[in-house]
């Protein structure tokens, strides 16, 4: 087996394993053993091949760590709007008790409510904000 099929076959056992476990680092590290196997097609030495595999897959991990970390916030799924289609659904409140909760009419069930906003909820028109378990988070 030439080092070229070693490369690739490492590059197909890390996509695999990423597949299995949906860690998006074990593709920076398929993307790694992809560049030895360039480097071995380019006849480069085995030393050469590895330090060309661990420099681009070490790159592509911190560029995707620090992408993630630096990048934009992502929302909890009971309040992001692409994983829940209740988020920013308008619903009518007719009155709120004392505790600053409600009982509301939407999508043909009865909900209980909390109002998000700290001054005192008044009757009218809310929009969905966030959904916990099967209370929905209000808010102008």
């Amino acid at each position: 087996m030439t080092m070229t099929n070693a490369w690739w076959i490492a590059c197909g056992i890390l996509i695999a394993v990423e597949l299995c476990t949906g860690t998006f680092y074990l593709l920076m590290l398929a993307l790694g053993c992809a560049a030895g196997a360039g480097a071995a097609h380019l006849g480069l030495g085995g030393e050469q091949q590895v330090l060309t595999a661990a420099v681009v897959g070490g790159a592509a991990v911190a560029a995707c760590y620090f992408a993630r970390r630096n990048g934009h916030q992502t929302l909890p799924a009971g309040a992001n709007a692409d994983v829940n289609m209740d988020i920013g659904q308008s619903v009518d409140v007719e009155s709120w008790h004392s505790d600053g909760s409600a009982r509301v009419k939407y999508r043909g069930a009865a909900w209980q409510a909390r109002c998000l906003s700290s001054s005192t909820p008044a009757p009218g028109r809310y929009v969905i904000r966030a959904v916990e378990g099967s209370c929905l988070l209000l808010d102008h």
